[in-house]
């Protein structure tokens, strides 16, 4: 990978940090999120020991929430790490 390549690489990570913690510090998102969550895990809690298909459905509905916050802050942390090896890398010189 060419210096170019990398650095158009490591700009695209720093943009999709920037625009997961934009999203991640939205009001809007979080209670959406925590709102579909609660609906998720009240499915899962009010459902009959015989209606496993809705139970397996709300778990996973559930898990793929948790992923996409996951996400998001996994992209973050990115971010943040390639900002701190740019910063580490600056002071060397």
């Amino acid at each position: 990978m060419t210096i170019q390549e990398e650095q158009l690489k490591d700009a695209e990570l720093n943009r999709m940090g920037d625009d997961a913690e934009l999203l991640l510090d939205h009001p809007a998102f979080n209670s959406t999120i925590n709102n579909l969550v609660d609906q998720a895990f009240q499915a899962f809690c009010n459902s009959k020991p015989e209606q496993t298909t809705e139970r397996e459905r709300s778990y996973a509905h559930y898990r793929a929430l948790v992923d996409i916050v996951s996400t998001l802050q996994q992209r973050v942390q990115v971010r943040d790490q390639l900002m701190a090896a740019n910063d580490n890398s600056n002071q060397e010189e």
